[in-house]
């Protein structure tokens, strides 16, 4: 993900399931397993104690299209953990760059982009953790044809999502009916309760009970248009990154319609407010930028996606997995043919992200469904992000009318606060304090707290509780 949002509208549509047929072939069945095992990476100077996966699962037949995983056991009793899927957004940015290499992953990436390192944060620390490159055209993951890479939208996203996750069972036949829970950030704001909603329909019209899904948990999430550029207006005015005749002229001329039928004077408004904040990273509005490259502030731009922020801050990490995962040696170890591999992997696919075909303007009406169904959902912020800040989320939470059933507090760790919490009746809010759009890079120990207590489904930590986590 390389641009600025604000344009985060796009076509609205009503989603809906299709439900297709489950593809079963010989390839899917435990056998597979074993055949998908890594046994060790190129730059891996070190042992692990838990075993990891990757490989392909066929979700189409024709086109023939594959979705890319890699999956990683906990490190301690993984019979005993739960199952977490992590999804990174865009749309068209790789989980396994992000969501692996950065953020919640054990195998991180040094700065020469050839050597391993251990993330001691790693959320296969409390489950077994399993990355998607989704849609197809992400990462490793293809189709055989090039045209039907010009048709991802959220919809084909969701079902093809659905199928991997069918078939991905039936090849890791220890996890059915474990309890799952679906994870991710950004435009995973979409995916996420997207295909939480796929799997809730197909449950309803089957007597399949696999995925055992018990909830959802997304982060610095692309969720409403209206509220979602309601917010960022309000986070640059407040955080001093505008002018307050910008402010007010940004919110006089930019309305919501402006963002779907572009107004002139709402792109020039967005032309200035970009000057205005100037060469900073907006995705962690307080630490360096990359200057490697080039870094895009317009306003005009669209982005959905995860970008770099770290607490050992190096905002280039991105570069270190393009480097990586170009290897051959990587592709080889990791189970990818050279004959489906990409001419060149990239973080992020422009080809996806400019020919995305639907994206509603809303997922409330999901949140609204789902949240009667009793799973959990927690939805998350880092407080630094000016791409869908915590203002965001805020006025989008509030739209959906919950009652409070705990008021606002600080939360700790360590003694510290960690960021701040509050909960409401049929969802949980948490703010990461001091945290950019990607919080477990930028705060990786209060995103494994965080997690924790998702899984559990306790309250974040009080000041005399800060030890427990």
């Amino acid at each position: 993900m390389k641009t600025w949002v604000l344009l985060i509208l796009h076509v609205s549509f009503f989603f809906f399931f299709q439900k297709g047929s489950c593809l079963l072939n010989s390839s899917d069945y435990p056998n597979q397993q074993e055949l998908d095992r890594v046994v060790k990476l190129p730059g891996q100077s070190f042992n692990v104690s838990f075993a990891h996966y990757s490989g392909f699962v066929k979700v189409n037949e024709e086109p023939k299209r594959e979705l890319f995983y890699w999956f990683f056991e906990a490190t301690e009793d993984p019979s005993t953990k739960p199952l977490v899927l992590w999804l990174n957004g865009g749309p068209g940015c790789s989980s396994i760059a992000y969501g692996e290499a950065e953020e919640i992953g054990p195998f991180h990436i040094k700065a020469d982009g050839k050597t391993l390192y251990l993330n001691p944060y790693s959320w296969n620390q409390v489950a077994n953790i399993l990355f998607l490159d989704s849609p197809i055209g992400v990462g490793f993951s293809y189709s055989n044809s090039s045209e039907d890479l010009l048709e991802n939208g959220d919809i084909k996203t969701a079902k093809d999502s659905l199928e991997f996750l069918l078939k991905w069972f039936t090849r890791f036949p220890q996890y059915k009916g474990r309890d799952f829970y679906i994870t991710g950030e950004s435009y995973a704001g979409h995916y996420v309760p997207q295909l939480a909603q796929a799997i809730v329909r197909y449950h309803q019209s089957t007597s399949d009970k696999s995925i055992n899904l018990k909830g959802y948990m997304v982060g610095n999430a692309l969720t409403d248009d209206y509220n979602d550029h309601l917010g960022v207006f309000q986070f640059m005015w407040s955080t001093g990154l505008i002018s307050d005749q910008t402010y007010k002229l940004l919110n006089d001329l930019c309305d919501n319609e402006s963002f779907i039928h572009s107004s002139s004077q709402c792109d020039k408004m967005l032309d200035i407010a970009s000057d205005e904040l100037g060469n900073i990273d907006p995705y962690s509005i307080f630490t360096p930028s990359c200057t490697s490259g080039s870094l895009s502030n317009k306003l005009l731009k669209r982005i959905h996606s995860t970008r770099r922020v770290g607490e050992n801050y190096d905002p280039c990490t991105e570069a270190h997995s393009a480097v990586y995962f170009n290897s051959r040696e990587v592709q080889k170890a990791l189970h990818v043919d050279p004959s489906v591999a990409p001419s060149k992997w990239e973080t992020c696919s422009d080809i996806v992200n400019t020919h995305w075909k639907d994206s509603p303007r809303s997922v409330l009406d999901i949140y609204q469904e789902l949240i009667h169904t009793g799973l959990r959902i927690w939805m998350f912020s880092g407080d630094t992000d000016a791409v869908i800040p915590v203002t965001s989320t805020r006025y989008s939470i509030d739209a959906l009318k919950l009652s409070t059933t705990s008021p606002w507090r600080a939360w700790y760790h360590n003694g510290q606060v960690g960021g701040w919490t509050q909960q409401y009746a049929g969802l949980t809010f948490v703010s990461i304090r001091g945290a950019g759009h990607e919080v477990p890079l930028h705060r990786p120990q209060l995103a494994l707290t965080l997690i924790k207590a998702f899984l559990s489904g306790t309250p974040m930590p009080t000041l005399s509780k800060h030890s427990d986590s």
